[in-house]
């Protein structure tokens, strides 16, 4: 079997720094899709980019939480959203205290919400995801918030971003960040793969984003050589790895105090060195748009 690879650039649409570069990047080459936040403040440049590039694999990043200090943002949904707030009116800081507070029902309408504005702007989504992966009950063990999102998925006829395999690599990355027992989700795998199936929802075999827990923290030589070494070992199949590209602007470094970390993922896959390093691997670019007819749906 063929090794695949979607680098999907997460956060389309959440500030400039993020939209300069996610636009800089597809018009390179160095990532094959993308999704926009549809409650942040930059979506609708990010949504005008997809109409006026429909090649592109562009799709939705479903949103339940806000996790930076002063740069917040609220529900799309107009009501039944009390449940999705914290004290201050936005979303959640935390995927656990969202899961923890949150109705199953205003869920639902928050994610139809956000696909349907960002729709009514004009975006044809490929696919859909989820920001900080709160949608996915690893952090809980909520998973009927993950059984929902499947279905809706299925409903909008758009893949959606859950791997069908889980490696000891995967479980072990920050970046998913996994806390309930292994045991717990190897229970529940075939389930959901299954009812994927049964919804006609392309998911990727694996997912494994580069993580930040080491000395690639350190300097941008150590996360090129971190993330070139983390290609290697990518098994055949589908998988998905994603980024979070900005721009080095004053914006940027006012959201994030860890700015350099998206700052140096956008100079890395902006390298043509890392898409040479990638087809040096027999590895072969696609994006959602492919898994969906690979898929058969």
């Amino acid at each position: 079997m063929d090794k695949y690879l979607i680098i999907n650039a997460d956060d389309f649409g959440m500030c400039h720094a993020h939209n300069v570069a996610t636009m800089e990047l597809f018009k390179c080459g160095g990532i094959t899709s993308s999704t926009i936040m549809a409650p942040c403040a930059w979506a609708k440049e990010a949504v005008q980019f997809a109409i006026d590039n429909p090649q592109y694999a562009i799709g939705v990043h479903l949103t339940t939480t806000s996790e930076w200090g002063n740069y917040r943002w609220a529900p799309v949904n107009k009501e039944k959203t009390a449940t999705l707030r914290d004290e201050e009116g936005f979303m959640w800081h935390e995927c656990d205290q969202f899961a923890n507070a949150a109705d199953l029902q205003e869920v639902c309408g928050e994610i139809v919400a956000q696909v349907e504005h960002l729709k009514n702007l004009g975006l044809n989504p490929s696919h859909l995801d989820n920001h900080m992966g709160s949608l996915y009950g690893v952090d809980t063990g909520r998973f009927e918030l993950l059984v929902a999102t499947i279905e809706i998925a299925g409903k909008y006829g758009l893949p959606f971003r859950m791997p069908t395999t889980f490696t000891d690599a995967q479980f072990s990355n920050d970046m998913l960040d996994i806390k309930v027992p292994r045991e717990m989700i190897d229970s529940l795998i075939g389930q959901l793969v299954e009812l994927g199936k049964a919804h006609k929802v392309a998911m990727p075999d694996f997912l494994l984003p580069g993580d930040w827990n080491g000395p690639q923290n350190d300097s941008y030589e150590n996360f090129r050589e971190y993330i070139y070494e983390l290609y290697r070992t990518f098994e055949p199949g589908v998988t998905e790895t994603y980024i979070h590209p900005a721009v080095e602007c004053d914006e940027i470094k006012a959201i994030t105090g860890c700015w350099h970390r998206r700052v140096w993922e956008y100079k890395l896959f902006s390298d043509p060195k890392t898409k040479q390093h990638i087809d040096s691997m027999g590895i072969k670019l696609i994006n959602y748009k492919d898994l969906n007819k690979m898929r058969g749906y």
